[in-house]
C-alpha cells in the first residue's frame, strides 16, 4: 500500500515546474516593453532642434524696410525734373538779341518790324531775320544807330559789320546769329525779303498799313 501513494506525489512536482515556466516568460517582455518605452524621448529632441525656421522671416523684414525708402528718394528727382521745363521756359541769345534789337526799333518809330525765325530750315544764313521800314534816310539812320545803343545796353553785343550807311536807303546790321535789314519803304517794296525766305516762320510787329 505505501507504493502507491509515491507516484501522485512526482506528478504534482512536475506540474508545479511547467508552472513557474510559464510565469518567467511574461517578465522578459515586460522588460522589452520598457526598453521601446525608453526610445520615445529621442523624438521629441529631435523636434526641438529644428526650430531655425524664423530666422528666414528676419531676413524678408530687413529686405522690406530697405526698398521703402529707396522708392522715395527716386520720386523725388523725377518729379522735380519734369516740372522745372514746363514752369521755366528760358529765351536763347539768339532770342535775347532779338528783343533787343525789336525795342531799338520801336525807339525811333520804326513800322512794318516783320521777324523771320529761321531755325527751321536747314542751309539757314542766322537764326532770325528783323526787317523794319522808315519813310526817310534820316529816319533809317537813326533806326540802326538805335538798335546799335540799346543791344549794347542790354546785352553787350556789339554789330559784326555794318552796311549802307553811304545812302542809307538798306542798312544792314549783322549781329552774326540775327540780321536787322532796315528800309526805305520803296526799296523794301522792290527787294520782298519774305518772299525770298517763304518757309520760315514770321511774327509782325506794330504793322502800320
Amino acid at each position: 500500500m505505501a507504493k502507491k501513494k509515491v507516484a501522485p506525489v512526482k506528478k504534482a512536482a512536475a506540474k508545479n515546474t511547467s508552472v513557474k515556466t510559464k510565469k518567467a516568460a511574461p517578465k522578459k517582455a515586460k522588460t522589452i516593453v520598457k526598453k521601446a518605452a525608453t526610445k520615445k524621448p529621442a523624438i521629441k529632441i529631435v523636434k526641438s532642434k529644428s526650430k531655425p525656421a524664423p530666422k528666414k522671416a528676419v531676413a524678408k523684414k530687413v529686405v522690406t524696410k530697405t526698398t521703402k525708402p529707396i522708392s522715395k528718394t527716386l520720386s523725388k528727382p523725377v518729379a522735380k525734373a519734369i516740372s522745372k521745363p514746363d514752369t521755366k521756359k528760358t529765351k536763347g541769345p539768339s532770342e535775347i538779341l532779338t528783343d533787343a534789337i525789336v525795342e531799338g526799333i520801336l525807339e525811333v518809330k520804326g513800322r512794318n518790324i516783320s521777324v523771320l525765325n529761321l531755325q527751321g530750315i536747314h542751309n539757314r544764313v542766322c537764326d532770325y531775320f528783323i526787317i523794319c521800314q522808315a519813310d526817310s534816310n534820316t529816319q533809317v539812320n537813326a533806326i540802326a544807330g538805335s538798335v546799335e545803343v540799346m543791344v549794347k545796353k542790354l546785352t553787350g553785343e556789339r554789330p559784326y559789320r555794318k552796311e549802307g550807311f553811304e545812302n542809307s536807303e538798306w542798312i544792314l546790321v549783322d549781329y552774326v546769329t540775327v540780321v536787322v535789314h532796315i528800309f526805305q519803304t520803296e526799296v523794301r517794296n522792290f527787294y520782298n525779303l519774305e518772299s525770298l525766305w517763304a518757309d520760315a516762320e514770321v511774327t509782325e510787329i506794330a504793322f502800320d498799313k
